[in-house]
């Protein structure tokens, strides 16, 4: 039961901070925080996607690959962003 609550709790926390920082970027319009905000809105796919695979599917299908896709998009994403503002 706690690696379940574990995942949710995780995944409930990566899409409050892309709300906080999509709020953020609506109200500054910084550049840098539009990058961070897709860049956890990849983090909580990544986040939902474990969730979906060791606890709904955890013997049907393997979503490592697919996991892991999306967890380096989003941190491609948030290396892209840095590199582009520190241009």
């Amino acid at each position: 039961m706690m690696p379940e609550i574990t995942y949710v709790l995780c995944a409930l926390t990566s899409i409050l901070c892309a709300v906080l920082l999509l709020r953020g970027y609506l109200r500054s319009r910084s550049r840098l925080l539009m990058w961070s905000t897709l860049c956890f809105i990849g983090l909580a796919i990544n986040n939902i996607l474990l969730f979906v695979d060791l606890v709904i599917l955890p013997d049907s299908i393997d979503l490592r690959v697919v996991r892991s896709g999306s967890a380096l998009l989003s941190l491609l994403l948030m290396v892209a962003g840095l590199i582009w503002e520190a241009a």
